[in-house]
């Protein structure tokens, strides 16, 4: 399973693809209509190969979660994340059995369901393990990127005046 370029966005539903970066951000396919948006640099994004959940242990990346839920379910779909709150926690905790109640909320369970349930329809989800690049070397990608983009942008040209 591949997330690197998966993205969640703030206010936004779903999940979304990396597609491109531009002189103000990026621009993302959204994984549910295919409908692509742009994307500030201002906006709240995450990675999913950033994001982790709590256990009593350690945080768990959430690739590792995704696989887990891939092997129990045999690359399935998993149950919908609008069950009641006590299916989904006995679900999850079936899955990341020493994940951390006081830190780890329904609200949290549901997102990840979701997610999973949106990459599995897109045939992103394996039993393999994880392919999860270092976070940071793409996050500086991203800027160095837009930094040069950002210096090719021509400057405005200045009126002639007649003498």
């Amino acid at each position: 399973m591949n997330v690197e370029k998966i993205l969640a966005i703030s206010g936004k539903p779903g999940l979304y693809e990396l597609k491109l970066q531009t002189r103000s951000g990026f621009v993302a396919e959204s994984l549910l209509d295919g409908k692509k948006i742009t994307v500030g640099m201002r906006s709240n994004v995450s990675l999913l190969s950033e994001i982790s959940m709590y256990t009593h242990s350690e945080e768990k990346p959430l690739a590792e979660i995704m696989r887990a839920i891939a092997v129990k379910e045999n690359e399935g779909p998993a149950i919908s994340h609008k069950e009641d709150n006590a299916a989904l926690i006995t679900y999850f905790a079936g899955i990341v059995p020493d994940y951390d109640e006081d830190r780890v909320y329904p609200s949290d369970i549901k997102k990840v369901i979701n997610w999973y349930n949106i990459l599995q329809a897109k045939g992103l989800v394996s039993k393999e393990e994880p392919k999860v690049a270092n976070a940071e070397a793409i996050k500086e990608e991203v800027v160095e990127e837009v930094k040069k983009e950002a210096k090719k942008e021509p400057k405005e040209k200045t009126p002639k005046t007649k003498k």
